[in-house]
């Protein structure tokens, strides 16, 4: 079942990161593998048209992958605000992973500076996607303030620890009318299947693939469990049972009168 973010339709329910890999021939298959139809781009990254320079857009087909600026390295809203309208201007389409990072340890998002630069971003015109720690009343004020999706953390960025939020997630899921993006500190395929399990739309991931030993099987890795934990909620789990409950009939069986 497809997807719409912001009037586009996507059936990948898995989002890609650009950085990490050892180089660009395997992040270019790695993204294949993934079956990913968002791949998102720092845009302190990009170098368009530099002479001799081997840039990173080289290695992505932007007639197949929709791209998804970021604001990856700004720590203040007016930083954010720059490279959004920079990415903008370069015409790569009017859409922003917001991120808001001002902690150098651990790599929390700044909720106020977010949603204050989501706001502005939301009035002149960007489709934003903000990356936040995962704290319903803020997921909710940015819904409130007209972003696309909002990005709650599993755990701190590129940790590869997992879900570490899973109660504050639940109840973003629950609340949420626009889509929810589970996106940082996934390390394994299972625990993209656990939050997709949970209901929601998207994760967002990059260390877990680059930094793996074979960055192209986890791709692949990783489309399949985010498939199964989707499949796995449209087919909604069975009843939790405090005791045990027989498989097979009680009834009519061989040599029981």
């Amino acid at each position: 079942m497809t997807l719409t973010i912001a009037g586009k339709e996507f059936s990948s329910r898995l989002m890609v990161g650009t950085g990490k890999y050892s180089d660009f021939p395997v992040m270019q298959k790695a993204l294949e593998a993934s079956g990913a139809e968002i791949v998102t781009v720092a845009i302190r990254r990009v170098e368009m048209n530099a002479v001799g320079h081997e840039n990173l857009m080289d290695y992505i087909d932007t007639s197949k992958y929709w791209i998804l600026p970021n604001t990856a390295g700004c720590s203040t809203p007016e930083e954010a605000l720059r490279i959004a309208r920079l990415s903008r201007a370069m015409g790569i389409n009017n859409w922003i992973k917001l991120e808001v990072i001002p902690d150098p340890k651990y790599l929390l998002p700044d909720p106020v500076a977010t949603l204050e630069a989501a706001k502005i971003l939301v009035e002149e015109g960007f489709v934003v996607l903000p990356y936040i720690n995962a704290d319903p009343v803020l997921a909710k004020l940015l819904e409130d303030a007209g972003c696309a999706t909002v990005m709650p953390l599993a755990s701190p960025i590129g940790s590869g620890q997992g879900i570490k939020t899973l109660e504050n997630i639940k109840i973003i899921i629950e609340q949420a009318n626009i889509p929810v993006v589970i996106d940082a500190g996934i390390g394994v395929p299972s625990d993209a299947a656990m939050v997709m399990e949970l209901g929601a739309d998207f994760c967002l991931l990059n260390t877990a693939i680059a930094k793996a030993q074979n960055p192209v099987k986890m791709a692949e890795a990783f489309k399949l469990g985010v498939q199964a934990g989707r499949a796995a909620f449209e087919a909604g789990r069975m009843p939790v049972m405090q005791t045990a409950n027989a498989s097979s009939p009680l009834t009519a069986v061989v040599g029981k009168s």
